[in-house]
């Protein structure tokens, strides 16, 4: 698999775990590859996202485009230059 030059965006709530950085641009072949470079540079990111067994998190969204993984094939969704990686914590409130 050919990585491919992506962005993933970062939700303000999470800047702090990446340097404040509002986006990554990053390479990787699929959602998983993205997500092992980010742990690699940024590993708090990394925690806040994916859990200790590498499972999405519960409360986090992830969208490549505008497309939800859990419709595509979930972390091994594939990427393509130019995708966008949204994470998109859930919000809670009353």
């Amino acid at each position: 698999m050919q990585a491919s030059a992506i962005t993933v965006t970062v939700p303000g709530m999470l800047r702090d775990q990446c340097g404040g950085a509002r986006e990554l641009r990053l390479e990787a072949g699929n959602v998983r590859g993205a997500f092992e470079e980010i742990e690699r540079r940024h590993p708090g990111l990394y925690r806040s996202v994916l859990d200790e067994t590498g499972r999405v998190r519960q409360h986090v969204g992830l969208f490549v485009n505008s497309s939800h993984i859990r419709d595509r094939e979930g972390l091994d969704t594939e990427l393509r230059d130019g995708d966008v990686i949204t994470i998109l914590p859930a919000v809670s409130g009353g």
